[in-house]
């Protein structure tokens, strides 16, 4: 079964979001404070989340600021790919590049459908199995409505000018000079879909098409802020290789032949 974790301070939207969620046959962890959730994610609780709904604005803390807090503390390592969608009421595109950049894998503004909602979170699955199936056969039947439940396929492996790259679907593992990147589910999408084409040019556009089922064109500069991030993430392997191509008012390619 989904389970999905939604912090929420409003009663009348937690409740929206659990009947809808509920149709689907998901189950529901509803926290309304910013204090219990590093808590929870530390308990055995934790340990079949599909995906965790955070609301920017909490009585307590600050949704965006929590949202790093669980994609960088070591002991919940486990979860640190987990999808992450925002909701916010505020309507500052400011707010929103900002939780993108801060691990978010998509937001929803309010006031929103919970089926949106819904749609969004399977778009999310869907993606990532799509990328864990690319040039090789799945080993069972994909079930899109249940991610924890897919055996995916075999591991990928990518030859370019910068080296050797491997990637294992089952555990979202990238790893480039036998070394494993740490990287957020959004800089992990972009990185495989450049060395889906290592030779090919990707605006910004295109490679938001590429990790987003609903991709706002006006937030199409946030994919410079990831590029920044992954890059610094490759200078800690090996800084004397400049890895990904900026190829200026076009877009970026990585270490073409």
């Amino acid at each position: 079964m989904i389970h999905i974790l939604l912090v929420e301070d409003d009663p009348a939207i937690a409740m929206s979001l659990k009947v809808t969620c509920k149709r689907e046959g998901w189950q529901i962890t509803w926290l309304d404070n910013a204090s219990s959730v590093l808590p929870m994610l530390h308990s055995e609780a934790a340990s079949d989340l599909s995906a965790i709904i955070l609301d920017v604005g909490l009585p307590d803390g600050d949704g965006l600021s929590l949202c790093q807090q669980i994609r960088h503390t070591p002991d919940i390592d486990a979860l640190k790919d987990i999808p992450i969608v925002f909701l916010t009421a505020r309507s500052d595109e400011v707010d929103r590049i900002l939780g993108l950049e801060m691990g978010g894998d998509d937001y929803c503004a309010k006031p929103f459908s919970p089926r949106e909602l819904v749609a969004r979170l399977k778009a999310i699955w869907r993606r990532e199995q799509l990328l864990s199936q690319q040039s090789s056969a799945p080993t069972t039947s994909i079930d899109n409505d249940n991610p924890s439940n897919n055996m995916t396929g075999q591991a990928l492996t990518f030859e370019c000018q910068s080296g050797i790259w491997h990637y294992q679907p089952l555990n979202y593992s990238l790893m480039w000079q036998e070394q494993k990147l740490e990287l957020s589910n959004t800089e992990r999408k972009i990185l495989l879909t450049l060395l889906q084409a290592p030779n090919q040019v990707f605006s910004r556009e295109q490679l938001l098409n590429a990790v987003s089922d609903y991709p706002d064109h006006r937030l199409a500069r946030t994919i410079d802020s990831h590029i920044k991030s992954i890059r610094k993430q490759l200078a800690t392997v090996d800084a004397s290789i400049d890895v990904i191509h900026t190829h200026r008012g076009l877009g970026y390619a990585l270490c073409p032949a």
